[in-house]
């Protein structure tokens, strides 16, 4: 299954175990659904569907009536692996547009990437948008309505993404760490290192193996975060041996906030973020807390002390 579709899936999922309390994954989840690492980041998880006969917009043309002309254009009638194609195509444009910190606009994207399928554009612009918020934390603001233009930065007002200047297959990997903010958030703000193992397991992240979108988690995960201070990790007590667990470092606080992640998460969701009442009520209380306390901006983060990274 496509990691697009998998990394809704389990997003949801979140969000219906949180309504009961149950923080056991539905049966066929997975954490994230990243899967296959062996593959291209830019192809993993926009895997093709078994489908019709591909069929070009000039195909068959002679045979189709006029009335049929249209429709060979309509969704339905357009394979499933092209449209998923030309939405891995349009993501690889996007996170080059993203890497040179240059705008795009809808006519760059439909000469450069759609072409002959511009009747497509929104299913596939939505579709590829859809894959980089979800998997690479990077998401799309309109700059200029009139001539449609869009800058690419990183989600939930996150200033991280992890790509190593000067490697050209470096990855955003900010989809990764809001998937952990989230689920500190969803298990009552700290999360076990164990468990955050086990579920990226099942989207073949495992520690020690490079991942071609976040490559090798342990350290990304246990090391480049905690010295960011995204995250904090710290013993669970009276563990024997010692075990850890994660909670939101200093820079989460003041870069994003419970309410934005729950925005985020209901966006996914399709629904309002008051029909997930606990943690409605929670991400209010943070706000206050924020407000009280005077946070909102990311001053704090330019004086960032040094941290340690987890120990084994």
């Amino acid at each position: 299954m496509a990691v697009k579709e998998r990394a809704l899936r389990e997003y949801r999922g979140i969000l219906d175990r949180s309504t009961d309390n149950s923080s056991t994954p539905e049966e066929g989840h997975s954490a994230v659904g990243i899967e296959n690492h062996s593959q291209s980041p830019l192809s993993v998880g926009l895997s093709p569907t078994a489908s019709a006969t591909p069929l070009s917009p000039s195909s068959n043309q002679e045979e189709a009536g006029p009335s049929t002309v249209h429709t060979l254009q309509d969704t339905e009638f357009v394979a499933r692996y092209v449209i998923d194609n030309l939405v891995s195509d349009l993501v690889g444009f996007l996170i080059q547009k993203y890497r040179k910190k240059e705008l795009t606009t809808k006519a760059e994207m439909l000469s450069t990437i759609i072409k002959e399928y511009q009747n497509h554009f929104d299913l596939i612009f939505s579709e590829a948008l859809e894959c980089m918020q979800l998997v690479y934390g990077i998401d799309m603001k309109e700059v200029d309505p009139t001539s449609h233009s869009y800058v690419l930065v990183t989600n939930l007002g996150l200033t991280y993404d992890g790509i190593v200047v000067g490697n050209e297959h470096s990855m955003p990997k900010t989809g990764l760490l809001i998937l952990i903010l989230s689920m500190i958030f969803m298990e009552g703000d700290c999360v076990s290192e164990s468990k955050i193992w086990e579920a990226l397991s099942v989207m073949g992240v495992h520690p020690g193996q490079d991942h071609c979108i976040y490559g090798e988690p342990r350290e990304l995960i246990t090391k480049d975060w905690v010295q960011e201070r995204y995250l904090e990790c710290r013993q669970i007590p009276n563990s024997q041996p010692a075990c850890y667990e994660f909670l939101w470092g200093p820079r989460a606080h003041a870069e994003t906030s419970k309410m934005e992640v729950l925005n985020f998460l209901s966006q996914i969701d399709g629904s309002d973020p008051r029909s997930f009442p606990r943690l409605y009520e929670e991400a209010l209380k943070d706000e206050e807390q924020r407000s009280q306390a005077g946070i909102g901006t990311t001053d704090d983060t330019t004086m960032m002390a040094s941290s340690s990274s987890c120990t084994e």
